[in-house]
């Protein structure tokens, strides 16, 4: 039996950690690390696994001790918290493998490591548990291809206290038919979004409310929206399931302001349950939209789309809350005072607002490089 201990390194405070909001709704956490509870699921039967989320607990002498290897999942927010996770391991003479957006981008930054499983999981990680145990792993393993994502398994939300965390996780699709310049989803997962069945989600649904569960849940798609019709076959499973338990689950997920124009799904989502919908707004300037390569942000025929849209989705039920970045080309020193008055007019209650950051692998990344 191989002891597998997953660590999930802390998180900085950051709009989507909600960490100034935790005490007041006494958990320790907003989400789980979902990745790792996928991962959890991929191993076979001869392994003990143990999950140790330093958002939540702390990672102890014990859990090393205990541990034969280690698996990391992190976004690039973590590093610094990686950083350390990788220098106890080495001390304490464990191997580590680490996976996730931020070594799939960086991993020739980040020392220490033993075994990197880059890319989408479902295609490489299989191919690493055959190698470790045969004895003949390699330092890099890259996925071939994207992964079909109607054969991921379940998470193995059992492996965490539920009652640590707001609100459950559960993904729909990977990718995002859209080009934002900015952008590295479409770099990491693609722009065909792939979308798991309605018999899976329904499933994951299942598992968190046998579990007992009742709250919150988050699709964590990039752009729920980003495969219409899939979406359309989704929502009436997911509303017709909700209404057979009594609604336990309030839901929320991100999506393009072009949602604003869906309006039998708009419908459908509500009656699905969603309350909250997370949009990339950005900057209320056509002129920046369209030089960051955002058109779906602009109308030729509204100039106060994107007021426009808002009001739209919230007419229907839903909260808008949206995302904002300082220093994109075609902004100048207004932009400050627009994306105030912005976010106000429109009724945004939670607008977190960004420094614009040019990710390596972006296309804003290569442009600036040239």
């Amino acid at each position: 039996m191989t002891n597998a201990l997953l660590v999930y390194p802390q998180q900085p405070p950051t709009y989507w950690g909600s960490d100034f909001a935790l005490d007041i709704v006494g958990v320790k956490a907003a989400f789980p690390p979902l990745g790792l509870l996928t991962i959890a699921a991929m191993f076979p039967q001869d392994h003990d696994l143990r999950v140790v989320d330093m958002n939540v607990t702390s990672l102890d002498d014990s859990d090393l001790e205990w541990a034969d290897m280690v698996f990391t999942s992190t976004m690039i927010v973590q590093r610094v918290s990686l950083e350390s996770v990788i220098e106890r391991c080495n001390r304490a003479g464990v191997p580590v493998v680490a996976g996730g957006p931020h070594p799939t981008t960086f991993h020739d930054e980040i020392d220490g490591v033993s075994h990197f499983v880059l890319d989408e999981a479902e295609e490489n990680f299989p191919e690493f548990l055959r190698d470790m145990a045969d004895g003949t792993a390699k330092v890099i393993y890259r996925a071939p291809r994207k992964p079909d994502v109607t054969r991921t398994p379940v998470p193995r939300f059992d492996l965490i206290d539920m009652s640590s965390y707001y609100s459950m996780g559960v993904q729909f699709s990977r990718g995002c038919p859209f080009d934002c310049e900015f952008c590295d989803i479409i770099k990491l997962y693609g722009q065909v979004p792939r979308t798991k069945s309605p018999d899976q989600v329904v499933k994951e649904f299942d598992t968190l409310y046998e579990l007992g569960w009742r709250g919150p849940v988050f699709l964590v798609d990039d752009n729920f929206i980003g495969n219409k019709r899939e979406a359309m076959n989704l929502l009436p499973e997911i509303a017709s399931w909700q209404k057979e338990r009594g609604h336990p689950f309030t839901l929320s997920t991100e999506a393009s302001v072009n949602l604003a124009r869906m309006d039998e799904l708009m419908d459908i989502m509500v009656e699905a349950g969603f309350d909250t919908v997370f949009l990339g707004i950005e900057t209320p300037n056509p002129k920046a939209l369209l030089k960051t390569k955002k058109p779906q942000n602009v109308s030729k025929r509204d100039d106060n789309y994107l007021f426009t849209a808002v009001r739209t989705i919230q007419g229907k039920g839903m909260q808008v809350q949206g995302g904002f970045i300082l220093g994109l080309d075609g902004d100048d020193e207004g932009v400050f005072d627009a994306q105030i008055e912005f976010i106000r007019e429109a009724g945004i209650p939670v607008a977190p607002i960004y420094l614009l950051t040019a990710l390596r692998g972006t296309d804003m990344y290569e442009r600036l490089k040239r």
